[in-house]
């Protein structure tokens, strides 16, 4: 009786406690000051399903080709397979934080004889336990909570980072096979200009026959026609390596990820803000949602060492079968059985608890620092995606008028040197003037297109 009256005491002065430590048991929410407010209230918006970062990746990427690309990446990528795996580890570890509210139960069975001065054993002497033990942990001050809400949001840091990997693979997978695209314009258009420069050079050699033209002109076109010809090789050992990248995405060995390029496909991208973006649409990226929950484990880890200042309460109970009572050894055996409880409590522990919970304040701090930076690179990200978007679309305008205009030189100046009013140095200039504004056209294109693509991926575009 008095040990019962001992553990109900103490379990009243436990819950005398705890009512004056009841934050412990409060969730984490973000803090209500500073940018983190301002994020708080963004996420509590609706959820705009024609924004940027919601287009499901098939309506934001058109094209057949890069859509099979991507499907194969999806499957096959060994860093989303690995991000996959963390998201199981995380899984398993909430679970048995889940788990732990159940009592612990073992069984160990044990026997054993004694003989001395070498007598006989027999069956008397065999002594023999069947003990069961279970125990259970009262969560009082929330340790066992805490932790299962840190576990909870180690599950979702490791989904948001599995969605920020996917984000990164689609876009991955678009911008090397754009970069493809252009490579094998900008190798289509050497190749048909590397035509009509060899027609050019046999027309000077023409010309200085006929004697209009004298062998400066000749060597001066065939010097620009093999500067053509040997650029021909490096974009080709570019288009090499970036065909080896995309394998790599796809998880396929080099080399074995090649195929008819359409470059006459003319893709589409949504339309986009131009004017600034919306702070609930920074707040659904991944790399935030990941931050937000990394300060919810240094919240749940502060509520951790806040906890080992209070105490701990565990019964227990212990049964089973025995033949052996006290020295004698008995048969056949009796069922025996005991209840316990222990309440400990932390009275010195030198010093310790009080460092932890002094580290885990400003592990919680530096978190904090750390999701309000994330969010102003993120605002800072989306910004030059953008800006980039608009003034490559604006370029493109330009450059494609530079080319018509550079076009047409060059055929006027072409049936100039034919009637002997141009010289040859005009005909080579406007020549290679035209081909260096078409090659500046085709990466122009690929910028607009990498920008697009930088602006769906910074805004968490891709999601499951």
């Amino acid at each position: 009786m008095k040990i019962t009256k001992y553990i109900i005491a103490a379990v009243v002065v436990a819950l005398a406690t705890t009512m004056s430590s009841c934050h412990i048991y409060k969730k984490f929410d973000l803090p209500q000051e500073g940018l983190s407010a301002e994020v708080a209230e963004a996420q509590k918006e609706a959820v705009d399903s024609t924004a940027v970062g919601n287009v499901d990746w098939q309506e934001m990427f058109t094209d057949p080709q890069l859509q099979a690309l991507i499907m194969i990446a999806l499957d096959n990528n060994v860093d989303l397979e690995n991000a996959r795996l963390n998201v199981e580890m995380a899984n398993a570890q909430l679970l048995g934080a889940k788990l732990s509210y159940l009592p612990s139960v073992t069984l160990s069975p044990n026997a054993g004889a004694m003989s001395i001065a070498g007598s006989k054993i027999t069956r008397d002497t065999w002594s023999y336990q069947i003990p069961a033990q279970a125990s259970w942990e009262i969560d009082l001050f929330g340790r066992l909570l805490n932790t299962k809400r840190q576990a909870k949001a180690s599950l979702l840091q490791s989904e948001a980072y599995q969605q920020a990997v996917r984000s990164q693979l689609i876009s991955g997978v678009a911008n090397c096979y754009y970069t493809i695209v252009m490579l094998e314009e900008q190798l289509q258009l050497m190749h048909a200009t590397a035509d009509l420069w060899e027609k050019s050079v046999k027309t000077m050699q023409d010309l200085k026959e006929a004697g209009r033209y004298n062998e400066v002109a000749v060597v001066q076109s065939k010097a620009n026609y093999n500067s053509l010809l040997a650029s021909i090789p490096q974009t080709e050992e570019s288009l090499h390596s970036a065909y080896n990248s995309l394998s790599l995405l796809l998880n396929r060995m080099p080399g074995t990820v090649e195929w008819e390029v359409d470059t006459a496909y003319e893709p589409t991208f949504p339309e986009y803000m131009e004017e600034g973006i919306p702070l609930k649409y920074l707040a659904a990226r991944p790399d935030v949602q990941a931050a937000e929950q990394s300060l919810a484990i240094a919240y749940y880890s502060t509520n951790l060492a806040r906890s080992a200042f209070y105490p701990n309460l565990v019964l227990s109970v212990s049964g089973g079968y025995t033949n052996l009572i006290g020295s004698i050894i008995k048969n056949p055996g009796e069922w025996f059985y005991q209840l316990a409880a222990q309440l400990t409590a932390p009275l010195f522990n030198r010093g310790t608890n009080i460092a932890n919970l002094k580290a885990a304040k400003a592990a919680q701090q530096q978190s904090l620092n750390t999701f309000e930076y994330t969010v102003m690179s993120a605002g800072a990200e989306v910004s030059d995606a953008l800006v980039s978007y608009t003034k490559n679309k604006e370029r493109v305008g330009y450059i494609k008028e530079q080319v018509d205009n550079l076009s047409k030189a060059v055929e006027y100046n072409n049936d100039l040197l034919l009637y002997g009013t141009a010289t040859y140095l005009e005909v080579l200039t406007a020549q290679q003037s035209l081909l260096n504004a078409q090659m500046s056209m085709l990466q122009c294109e690929l910028a607009l297109r990498q920008s697009a693509i930088s602006v769906y991926q910074s805004l968490g575009g891709g999601r499951l």
